[in-house]
């Protein structure tokens, strides 16, 4: 079960390993008020909506952004309680669903015109169920959808007959760690993974930081990306989906592995979905192979 929650926690933890500057000024508009997420809008064109992780805000998208917004509207999204954001209503209950549920009212006031959204790891979470929920309606709002480094259900990329009631105990040692530890806990799993794996860890989370946040939200998201199961959902999407995600092709890197447990994740979705791999990325894609992730930005928006 250890192994598991290390292999879990490499593919799901959304952590920026750069400080990275975000460019031009927001557009003069009503600024969006809620209390779930705090949203950035800049440059001209078809809309695009770029959803960090967990523990990020939408710093980690300052390269993706950059690129876009000379000829996309680009709507930076930070859930509130990652990094310095006020965490607002997201300190009590449940987060990813109310997330989804405020960016797709964040379209629907916006007037956006079919977007296109990207979501990264928990990111990619609320960017499925905010497209399963708009499948359902008469007219869909959602234009396509990339998740990157995401799967409708996470524990399954490493025990494919895993369900939710599996993970459940491990979700909630995690949620009362991240609780009475803080950020310590996180800080010092490197080590611990690393002598539980044989040292196949350290590369990676020897390069990882931690943008941290606010406690509650942070517990509440780590359990949430282990334990929601939205598998059941991908026949309401009608969205196209694009999935991307690092790979290795060391045999020893347990990436070079994921190529049919992405594809299996993603089987039940209407219209089979496009995968791109990236070699040399790890979790954080747009920032560990910026180049070849924007490439496949392109193919996707193009």
């Amino acid at each position: 079960m250890t192994r598991l929650f290390a292999l879990l926690s490499v593919l799901m933890f959304a952590v920026p390993g750069l400080a990275l500057a975000q460019s031009a000024s927001p557009a003069r508009e009503q600024p969006f008020v809620s209390e779930r997420i705090v949203v950035e809008a800049r440059g001209r064109g078809p809309d695009v909506i770029l959803i960090p992780g967990l523990a990020s805000t939408g710093d980690v998208w300052a390269r993706t952004a950059a690129r876009l917004d000379d000829d996309h509207r680009v709507h930076i999204v930070s859930i509130r309680g990652f990094g310095t954001v006020p965490p607002g209503r997201n300190q009590d209950g449940a987060l990813v669903a109310p997330v989804a549920a405020e960016l797709r009212r964040y379209i629907a006031e916006r007037r956006l015109e079919r977007p296109a959204i990207i979501g990264h790891s928990m990111g990619g979470l609320v960017a499925l169920k905010a497209a399963a929920d708009a499948g359902r309606e008469r007219r869909n709002p959602i234009g396509r959808v990339m998740v990157v480094d995401a799967t409708p259900f996470f524990p399954a990329l490493i025990s494919p007959g895993a369900t939710a009631g599996d993970v459940e105990p491990i979700a909630q040692i995690a949620y009362q760690a991240l609780l009475l530890l803080g950020d310590a806990a996180l800080r010092n799993q490197p080590t611990l993974i690393g002598r539980e794996l044989g040292g196949a860890a350290d590369s990676v989370f020897g390069s990882l930081g931690w943008q941290g946040g606010d406690r509650q939200v942070l517990a509440q998201g780590l359990y949430e990306v282990m334990t929601t199961d939205l598998r059941h959902r991908l026949p309401d999407i009608t969205a196209p989906v694009t999935v991307v995600y690092g790979w290795s092709p060391d045999a020893a890197n347990p990436r070079a592995r994921l190529d049919a447990a992405f594809q299996t994740a993603y089987r039940s979705l209407r219209a089979p979905a496009r995968f791109e791999r990236i070699e040399g990325a790890e979790h954080m894609v747009m920032i560990d192979q910026p180049q070849r992730f924007l490439a496949a930005v392109g193919r996707f928006l193009g």
